[in-house]
């Protein structure tokens, strides 16, 4: 975990410390019923903590090895969930379309994350920041999907899960000039929307 943590740092990624699978229950959190166990911050205070600081998430993982690693989002980039289905059902539409997506991981074998630039619109409308049990009303139109951006987060590989299984790179971080190449996020939501919901119809 403390490699990969390094890893995220040295793209510009900021990293926070993450709850894990317990010995006798599925999250090592106190929370009862935790709606995303193993898979969130150690602590309420992760937006201060998130680092790129090397010196500092060697500190972090060499007190808690086991620690997951936690990736905020909305700093650097955004994230789109998605159910695995409608996100194998939108990369292969990229591929024919020739739209390349950018780094794209898979939770266990239940969700897609894909990657895209962070934005900041001018219509609070356009957007939606959700993570553990938020499902917004206003994307109903868009069944299974979340906007992981500013006050949000995702688990990064290769972060274990309760089912045993771990988060893992389908596509990797690809760095161009420097910068880990990152697509727009609407071009991208356009496809996944449209993905999600011909998948919840079916």
């Amino acid at each position: 975990m403390l490699d990969s943590a390094l890893r995220y740092a040295e793209l510009g990624w900021p990293v926070v410390r993450g709850a894990s699978p317990g010995e006798d229950r599925a999250c090592t959190c106190d929370r009862m019923g935790c709606p995303d166990p193993a898979a969130h911050p150690v602590t309420m205070a992760w937006g201060a903590e998130a680092s790129t600081d090397a010196g500092t998430l060697r500190r972090w993982w060499t007190e808690h090895p086991d620690a997951n690693v936690i990736l905020p989002t909305g700093r650097v980039f955004d994230v789109f969930d998605v159910p695995r289905e409608a996100g194998v059902m939108a990369m292969a539409r990229m591929g024919r379309s020739g739209a390349v997506p950018g780094p794209v991981a898979a939770v266990d074998s239940s969700r897609y994350l894909f990657f895209v630039a962070t934005r900041s619109p001018t219509d609070e409308d356009e957007w939606w920041s959700c993570h553990l049990d938020c499902v917004p009303e206003s994307v109903e139109e868009m069944p299974g999907l979340r906007w992981h951006c500013r006050d949000s987060f995702v688990p990064g590989a290769p972060s274990l899960l309760p089912s045993g299984g771990r988060v893992t790179w389908i596509r990797a971080p690809r760095v161009e000039d420097g910068a880990v190449v990152l697509p727009d996020p609407i071009a991208v939501l356009d496809i996944l929307s449209d993905a999600s919901e011909e998948f919840a119809a079916s």
